[in-house]
């Protein structure tokens, strides 16, 4: 579990955005300190030295979310599959 940051504000579309401490992969799944589950990453934008994530919650309740903070638990890496030779 990894530390994201803290949501700055809740955007137009209802997403939650975050300005980023640890920058997760898209898709990855959003917790908050409870481990209870908020979402998964929607976006990763801004510039590359301090940027932000927008968070697509599972609920449309979100406005005690914010100037919270909130982890991250990395999906599993894919493993790559090897071709077989003929």
């Amino acid at each position: 579990m990894q530390r994201i940051g803290c949501v700055l504000h809740i955007g137009f579309n209802k997403n939650l955005i975050l300005k980023v401490e640890n920058t997760p992969r898209i898709g990855d799944k959003v917790v908050n300190e409870h481990l209870k589950s908020v979402g998964t990453v929607f976006d990763v934008f801004g510039p590359t030295s301090s940027p932000y994530v927008a968070v697509k919650p599972n609920s449309e309740k979100t406005h005690h979310l914010v100037n919270h903070v909130l982890y991250v638990i990395p999906s599993s890496p894919k493993m790559k599959r090897r071709r077989k030779r003929r």
